[in-house]
């Protein structure tokens, strides 16, 4: 197995009020087949499936699926990026589960769930800065 993701796939109760919620965070949506919504991002894409759907694609009962200790995350050119971020996705219907603030490693963080719960990390780490396209590496790219 290579040592990558290439599909992050979020179980949401309702799939269009849930891409409306990425399209005002600025993303466009990628074509895909009916029932699934795709954006792709730089390297992976990320889709947006009914939790009902998912569910029986795993053949597990819905119940089992709930939501895991886990974070997605989503690093930023700029310390102050962290915070105008955290609002820009109250605004759109997300919850802002932690402000942004400065953390013990030397970054600057905070947290939001978009409107399913799915939880996601939004930071500034002067150790790891972006690529020119926004690609993340840890401790950047020399």
């Amino acid at each position: 197995m290579e040592q990558r993701i290439s599909l992050i796939t979020l179980g949401v109760q309702d799939v269009e009020a849930s891409a409306a919620f990425y399209e005002a965070l600025g993303w466009q949506r990628a074509e895909a087949p009916d029932g699934v919504i795709a954006f792709d991002l730089i390297g992976q894409t990320l889709g947006l499936y009914p939790l009902e759907k998912l569910a029986e694609d795993m053949g597990v009962p819905i119940e089992t699926l709930g939501h895991g200790a886990a974070t997605l995350s989503h690093n930023l050119r700029e310390k102050a990026d962290v915070a105008a971020l955290l609002e820009q996705a109250r605004a759109a219907g997300g919850r802002v589960l932690r402000e942004a603030h400065d953390i013990f490693w030397g970054g600057h963080i905070g947290y939001f769930a978009d409107p399913d719960g799915h939880i996601w990390e939004v930071a500034w780490n002067p150790h790891s800065p972006l690529g020119p396209e926004g690609a993340f590496r840890w401790n950047g790219y020399q």
